[in-house]
C-alpha cells in the first residue's frame, strides 16, 4: 500500500457546502482564465475551465524546497548536455535508426552543425517533473525534464490565488501561509524578454510557433499578454509550422524574416510531436528557423537533450561527472534519479528486457515522445516487449522504475460533470527554470515557479492537456 497524506482541510465537506463552493470555484476559474478550449466541442469563441483540484494538495515542504533549490543545477546540467555533441551522438545513435521522429530532429541538428549555427545563444524554459516515492519517506524522484513547450506555467500562477480564494471561502484563512507564491508567469515571460534584449534589435518580434489548433490557449496567451505588459514595445506573432514554411525566409545576415518582421526569439509551443509535421515543408521550416540568427527556445540541440534516451544516459554511473564538477551537485542530482534502463540490442538492453518481463508491474515503458499519453504500464509492457522481441525497435524505448506516490483525498472538478466526489489522488510537481547562454558560458540561470497537477490514484498518465490530470497547488506541510 502506498503511503497516505493528510488533506489540507478535514474531509469530506458537507454536501451543501461542497455544492456551493464548486459553483463558486468554477466561476472563479472561468473569470480568471484557468481555461482551455474543448477538444470535443471545439470553438474559437468558447472556453471551458481546465480540470482542477478543488483544494490545494498536501506536499512535504522539505521535498518542495529540495526541488526548487535543485532547479538551477538541472538548468546548468541540461545546458551543458545540449552543447555536448559527442554525448548527444552517443546517446541517440541507436534510437535515431529506429525512431523516425527523433531521427528527423537529429537530421536537422546535423544539417545545422554542418552549415553553422546562425545563433550561439540558446534560451531554455525548462520544467523538471517529480513524483514522491512513498516507499522512501516520500522523497521526490524525477520523472523527466521538459525542454520544449513546457506548459502550464502561466495558468498555474493563477492557481495560487484560486486556492487562496477557496480556502478563505471555506473558513480557513489561517492556512493561506502554507501556499507558496508562484511567479512562473512573470519568470517565464522575463526569460523571453531577456533573450529578446540580447538579440539587440528593438524592432524585432517574438515568434510563438503554435499548433494548427490550440486547445491550451490561455496558457499561451497569458505569456503573450504578460510580455506586452512588462514591455509594451515587444510585439508577438503566432504562426504554425505550415505558416512559417509558406511565409518565412532568411535575410542577408541569416536573420529570420516572417513577412516584413525580423524575429528575435522563436518560442516553440509546437514541433514536439510527429503530428505537427504534415510534410517535408514543415521540417524545412524547422531547419530554416534553426539556421537563423533568432534565439530559439528550445534550439534543436536543447530539444534533443530533453529526449528520454538522453535522460537514461545521464543516469548511468559516472555520467554526471562529465557535466558537473561539484560533488555536492552531482550527489543531489543522483538522489532524485530513479532507475532508468536501456533497451538497446546489447547486454545492458537484454538485462533491461528481462527485468521488465519478469516484473512488469515494477516499471514504466517510455517512448521518445512528449505531450502525455504515450507510456506503457503493467501487463501491457510484457505484450509490447514480446512483440518487439529482438528487433532494433527496442532502442526507441527506455525502461524506468515505477514510482509509487503517496495518495490523499481531494475533489477533482471537470467541465460537464454532474457530480463531484471525494476521490484518492496523487500529485506531480513541476519546477520551472530559465537558462540562457552559449557553449562557453551561462548568462542567466534561475528557478522561476512551479506547477502541481493531480490525477486519480488509479490513473496511469497525468497530463492536463491530454485530459487526464487536473491543475492543483501545493499545500506545504
Amino acid at each position: 500500500m502506498a503511503a497516505r497524506l493528510t488533506p489540507s482541510i478535514p474531509l469530506p465537506l458537507n454536501p451543501d457546502v461542497l455544492k456551493e463552493i464548486v459553483e463558486k470555484a468554477k466561476d472563479w476559474a472561468l473569470m480568471h482564465g484557468a481555461c482551455m478550449r474543448s477538444k470535443t466541442n471545439f470553438s474559437e469563441d468558447s472556453l471551458y475551465f481546465a480540470p482542477f483540484a478543488l483544494l490545494p494538495s498536501t506536499f512535504p515542504t522539505r521535498e518542495y524546497n529540495r526541488a526548487v533549490a535543485l532547479q538551477p543545477v538541472i538548468n546548468e546540467l541540461m545546458h551543458k548536455v545540449a552543447h555536448d555533441h559527442d554525448f548527444l551522438e552517443e546517446s541517440l545513435k541507436n534510437t535515431i535508426k529506429v525512431d523516425e521522429f527523433t531521427g528527423g530532429l537529429y537530421k536537422v541538428y546535423e544539417k545545422v552543425r554542418k552549415e553553422g549555427f546562425g545563433q550561439s545563444v540558446c534560451l531554455g524554459l525548462l520544467r523538471s517533473d517529480y513524483l514522491q516515492q512513498s516507499y522512501q519517506e516520500n522523497i521526490i524522484k524525477q520523472v523527466e525534464v521538459n525542454t520544449i513547450a513546457s506548459s502550464f506555467g502561466a495558468i498555474s500562477s493563477h492557481l495560487f490565488d484560486f486556492h487562496r480564494y477557496v480556502l478563505q471561502e471555506l473558513g480557513y484563512p489561517q492556512l493561506l501561509k502554507n501556499l507558496p507564491k508562484n511567479p512562473a508567469l512573470t519568470g517565464l515571460s522575463n526569460g523571453m524578454l531577456e533573450a529578446w534584449d540580447i538579440f539587440g534589435n528593438k524592432n524585432a518580434v517574438i515568434l510563438f510557433v503554435i499548433e494548427d489548433v490550440t486547445y491550451n490557449i490561455c496558457d499561451q496567451r497569458f505569456l503573450e499578454f504578460e510580455i506586452r505588459k512588462i514591455n509594451p514595445e515587444v510585439r508577438i506573432i503566432r504562426r504554425t509550422l505550415t505558416d512559417i514554411a509558406n511565409a518565412a525566409k532568411l535575410g542577408p545576415k541569416k536573420e529570420l524574416m516572417v513577412g516584413q518582421d525580423t524575429v528575435a526569439v522563436v518560442y516553440f509551443r509546437a514541433g514536439y510531436e510527429p503530428g505537427h509535421y504534415h510534410s517535408q515543408k514543415e521540417w524545412d521550416a524547422r531547419l530554416l528557423m534553426e539556421l537563423s540568427t533568432a534565439i530559439k527556445c528550445p534550439s534543436i540541440h536543447y530539444h534533443l537533450a530533453g529526449t528520454k534516451k538522453v535522460q537514461q544516459s545521464l543516469a548511468k554511473p559516472g555520467c554526471l561527472e562529465r557535466f558537473l564538477d561539484d560533488s555536492k551537485k552531482i550527489q543531489e542530482i543522483q538522489d532524485i534519479f530513479t532507475g532508468l534502463y536501456s533497451l538497446d540490442l546489447d547486454d545492458a538492453g537484454n538485462t533491461g528486457v528481462q527485468k521488465a518481463l519478469s516484473s512488469p508491474e515494477k516499471y514504466v515503458l517510455k517512448p521518445q515522445r512528449e505531450g502525455g499519453g504515450n507510456n506503457v504500464y503493467g501487463s501491457e509492457i510484457k505484450e509490447v516487449l514480446l512483440n518487439m522481441a529482438d528487433s532494433e525497435e527496442r532502442s526507441a524505448w527506455i525502461l524506468m522504475d515505477r514510482i509509487h506516490p503517496p495518495v490523499q483525498a481531494n475533489y477533482i472538478v471537470r467541465p460537464n460533470q454532474s457530480t463531484v466526489e471525494l476521490q484518492d489522488i496523487v500529485c506531480e510537481l513541476g519546477i520551472f527554470g530559465v537558462v540562457i547562454g552559449d557553449e562557453k558560458q551561462i548568462l542567466t540561470n534561475r528557478q522561476v515557479g512551479h506547477m502541481l497537477r493531480s490525477k486519480l490514484s488509479s490513473a496511469n498518465e497525468g497530463g492536463v492537456a491530454a485530459g487526464v490530470g487536473a491543475l492543483d497547488s501545493p499545500y506545504l506541510t
